[in-house]
């Protein structure tokens, strides 16, 4: 019988249907679509049962994720207070009430500033934009552009721009004045995210340990091995964004503060908080900058384009590398796309952490696909190809 099922079995795999179905990699790939969509298909069907779910991470996911930002930003810290003799528990209650002292002093010296100059801003916005409409609508009356504009239809064209923008500022200031639910949920993120982010501190390293005896022994070492780089990932990204968001804010306060345009505490602050936007953040916060600056004078002008030009100099050539550097190694086109494809589908919030979530993602993905790859044998060819290319080398 063992060599009558021997011989079938070679029978089996000497077929066609082995050769050119079963042991076919796009056929393999197609399959695992197939399931995919399958199990998509089915999710969509019961969606419905997930909806508590849902609304329990909207009510713990924001102060989870702040906690969690803050818990990469202070863990180097705490780790080196402890290396240095003090308690862990001391050492968190210090750094603790250091942040809390931060944020009021911040909150009393600045933010009465940051409220006049942002309220100041919104109020002086449509002067600004109709300044910047009547100079672009003479300048394209100019004889010289006449016959342009007349076949192009640029008046139409800044006419349709300018009610475009007061609608989407319109619509910015109307979503301001729905402050109920976002004052909640501020509220909730400040009383609750302080107590997570203790005991994430106090307890981060261990859960680990209180995670794996759910997972089955023989994937526990790659599970390991999964997070400890998608740990070191989120960790060096995060802090190194944070870093280089306040030094741009920096840049930005002081340079505007030199030479003296108008509203230069918010301009740093908003050019801060946009950077955390990669590739897209200064350019879109330096366009309110460029405006005031044109409705000031050109020469005001001329000097924002030259605070601009210094600051992209030092971010690329100081801050990201040494602070961020090639850590994530995603291409920068990569990066557009995830930025315009998470803000379509989250908001702000997805841009935000669109590129992280990216990253762990692609870190679960390289690792599912090399154990497909050594489960499945059908990359075998590829592999041996390459480690022979390796030792030509």
């Amino acid at each position: 019988m063992r060599t009558s099922d021997g011989r079938n079995d070679r029978w089996f795999r000497n077929s066609l249907f082995w050769k050119k179905v079963l042991n076919n990699k796009s056929v393999s790939v197609l399959f695992v679509l197939l399931l995919v969509f399958l199990d998509i298909l089915l999710f969509t069907r019961i969606s419905y049962l997930f909806e508590p779910v849902v609304i329990v991470f909207r009510i713990i996911g924001p102060p989870v994720i702040v906690a969690g930002i803050f818990y990469y930003l202070l863990n180097p810290l705490v780790d080196i207070l402890e290396e240095k003799g003090i308690s862990r528990t001391l050492s968190i209650i210090l750094l603790l009430l250091l942040l809390v002292l931060l944020l009021v002093l911040g909150g009393w010296l600045i933010l009465p500033i940051l409220q006049k100059q942002f309220l100041s801003f919104l109020e002086n916005w449509p002067s600004y934009w109709e300044t910047i409409v009547t100079e672009v609508d003479g300048l394209t009356r100019n004889q010289y552009l006449s016959d342009l504009t007349a076949s192009l239809g640029q008046t139409d064209l800044l006419q349709t721009l300018s009610e475009y923008s007061t609608k989407l500022l319109n619509a910015a200031l109307g979503g301001l004045t729905n402050v109920i639910g976002t004052v909640t949920q501020l509220f909730i993120v400040l009383f609750t995210m302080p107590f997570i982010l203790y005991y994430l501190l106090k307890d981060g390293k261990q859960l680990p340990e209180h995670i794996l005896p759910f997972i089955p022994i023989k994937m526990r070492k790659k599970v390991t091995e999964v997070g400890v780089e998608a740990h070191t990932q989120l960790s060096q990204y995060i802090r190194g964004q944070l870093l280089v968001a306040f030094f741009v804010g920096l840049i930005f306060w002081i340079s505007f503060t030199v030479i003296k345009l108008d509203y230069a505490l918010f301009l740093g602050v908003l050019a801060g908080c946009l950077n955390l936007i990669p590739y897209l953040g200064s350019i879109l916060a330096t366009i309110p900058a460029l405006i005031i600056g044109l409705v000031h004078s050109p020469f005001m002008l001329l000097k924002v384009l030259l605070v601009f030009g210094i600051e992209q100099l030092i971010e690329g050539r100081v801050l990201s590398p040494q602070i961020i550097g090639s850590n994530l190694n995603i291409h920068p086109v990569t990066i557009i796309f995830i930025l315009l494809v998470a803000g379509r589908l989250f908001g702000v919030t997805g841009v935000i952490l669109g590129i992280p979530g990216y990253a762990v993602l692609k870190i679960i993905l390289s690792h599912l696909f090399s154990w497909y790859s050594e489960s499945s044998g059908l990359y075998e060819g590829d592999r041996v190809s390459s480690e022979s290319v390796e030792e030509s080398k």
